[in-house]
């Protein structure tokens, strides 16, 4: 039987740069999280006898709002729903799924790499029929659906057992609960010379992996540990927990500080990785050395042929805007197309659609390509590995022989998080403000060769994206970048992205102080950083 309940609006139901983003006491509030959810069911499309794929990460509230999504899209008139056992789906591996399936979308609980737990944060959000996050055009319809809904539909039936893997039915609507790794695990196999990295690892390739307590535990366990013959233990903190294990399951040095450690210490394996909340985000170390993401973008897209699923090159290159311009340098070597985008995956969608791209990557640890339409962390471990096993050199001396042939990019980005909203906000129109007259500007040896806030033009559908980030480019090709993110849920994270170029060879084992401690330091001159926020220091360098 289906139930119709009267319902008011919420009036800060706008998703952000992945979906909608809340503290679980926030989303836990009587018919906060059916409001969004109905407001979906409202303003997408779905051909009739339409599939829709439904999972998450994990984290807490996960599971109880699965199940009011499967009993909402019943009362909607969804034919059939796709669920993840035990509400469990890798972001990479729904959008695989949607592809795989045909479906007209997915529901994705996560709010990714952030905190979880009873205090924490939880997210949802919608992916179309490419697999992909959804387009601006669909995300502003769904919040002006959340402005003026009045009910939600749900069925009074409970929904399947998540732990059981088959079909039901509820009421006209077809619930198949699926192994959420096996469809995933089988794609990466198609894609990489999983042979010749069994091999590697036979020969003595010694690794780990960091599932962060997270969703990519079980998928890295399938592929490294019984795919790929890894020893039992190479996946560390591997089974999913609702609060990450009272950690914060973001891959970089500061939250993935006892990987790093081993990584830079006397028994170091010879590569590791980790991975974020829902699997989409990678973290890439090898014996002695921490690979920055932009980094490893440009290694990935300069080394893919080696791996069968890439072997006839890649199509171009696309990198959102705070992303060094390391990836571009290989394009223009290698002659393909690179596209500079705004923050956020959906941009690369109607890219990777087109065929203009291959592969694509963001700062914030995301990197992927055109085998799925969301960022993928096991991917670029997978890539990783392949190009170890090929061509039988450390991550270092390839990291380094990739320096010595296109230059090297030292990057920095700054993440001044929970900052109070107004405060971040002025700071931001300051610099606007005051753009137009920065050219020509003297910052001790740095001069300001343009300034802009960037803006960008879909090549493909000709939409506008309008005030993504503050661009201050000094001549050199040094370059400071000031944004605000939209991926926290207290306050404002502001983050501020260092780069410098450097061709010579010879200052390429400068210290990142050495390399950077003038632009740092210009950075807080010109944004005012410290005198507008109060912070000396930011909480996060990575």
């Amino acid at each position: 039987m289906i139930r119709t309940v009267a319902t008011t609006p919420f009036s800060d139901q706008k998703p952000g740069t992945s979906g909608l983003r809340k503290k679980v006491p926030h989303f836990s509030q009587p018919n906060y999280a059916e409001n969004f959810l109905q407001a979906i069911f409202d303003a997408t499309e779905r051909p009739a006898g339409s599939s829709l794929v439904i999972g998450g990460d994990g984290r807490f509230f996960n599971a109880e709002v699965i199940r009011k999504a499967i009993r909402m899209a019943a009362a909607n008139g969804v034919a059939k729903v796709i669920v993840g056992q035990n509400g469990l789906l890798s972001t990479p591996a729904a959008s695989n799924l949607i592809r795989q399936r045909k479906a007209a979308g997915g529901i994705i609980l996560s709010a990714s790499h952030n905190p979880g737990g009873p205090d924490g944060d939880f997210g949802i959000k919608y992916n179309i029929s490419n697999g992909g996050p959804a387009p601006e055009g669909v995300t502003d319809a769904i919040y002006k659906r959340t402005r003026e809904i009045s009910e939600y539909k749900i069925v009074d039936e409970d929904a399947p057992d998540l732990s059981v893997i088959g079909t039901s039915r509820l009421g006209e609507t077809e619930v198949e609960i699926v192994d959420p790794v096996a469809d995933y695990a089988t794609l990466m196999e198609e894609l990489f010379d999983f042979a010749a990295i069994r091999e590697a690892i036979a020969g003595g390739l010694t690794l780990r992996f960091d599932a962060m307590h997270a969703v990519t535990g079980p998928y890295a366990k399938e592929i490294l540990e019984k795919r790929l013959g890894a020893p039992d233990g190479t996946v560390l903190n591997g089974v999913p927990s609702e609060d990450f294990g009272g950690g914060h399951p973001d891959p970089n040095v500061v939250w993935a500080a006892p990987l790093v450690d081993l990584l830079l210490g006397p028994t170091a394996p010879d590569f590791g990785a980790a991975s974020d909340g829902d699997g989409d985000r990678n973290m890439i170390l090898g014996r002695g050395i921490v690979v920055t993401p932009s980094d490893s973008l440009a290694v990935l897209a300069a080394n893919a042929h080696l791996a069968p699923g890439y072997k006839r090159g890649i199509a171009g290159i696309a990198r959102s805007m705070p992303t060094s311009g390391a990836a571009d340098r290989v394009a223009q070597k290698r002659g393909i197309g690179i596209y500079e985008t705004p923050t956020g995956w959906k941009f690369f969608g109607n890219l990777l659609d087109a065929g203009k791209v291959t592969i694509c990557g963001e700062e914030s640890a995301g990197t992927g390509s055109d085998h799925v339409r969301e960022k993928d962390g096991l991917w670029a471990v997978l890539l990783w590995l392949n190009i170890l096993a090929v061509s039988k050199e450390s991550v270092a001396e390839i990291v380094k022989s990739h320096w010595a042939e296109f230059g090297r990019n030292y990057y920095q980005r700054h993440d001044y998080e929970e900052v109070d909203k107004a405060a971040a906000e002025g700071l931001m129109e300051s610099l606007r403000d005051r753009l137009a007259s920065m050219a020509g500007q003297r910052f001790g040896t740095l001069v300001v060769s343009e300034a802009d806030d960037f803006s960008y033009k879909d090549p493909i559908d000709g939409s506008v994206s309008t005030s993504q980030g503050v661009r201050i480019v000094f001549s050199g090709g040094s370059r400071i970048v000031f944004r605000l993110s939209g991926t926290g849920t207290v306050g404002a994270t502001l983050r501020v992205y260092i780069e410098r170029f450097e061709p010579d060879p010879a200052k390429h084992d400068l210290s990142i102080e050495e390399a950077l401690g003038e632009l740092v330091r210009t950075a807080d001159a010109i944004g005012e950083i410290t005198k507008r926020t109060g912070r000396a220091e930011p909480d996060v360098r990575t």
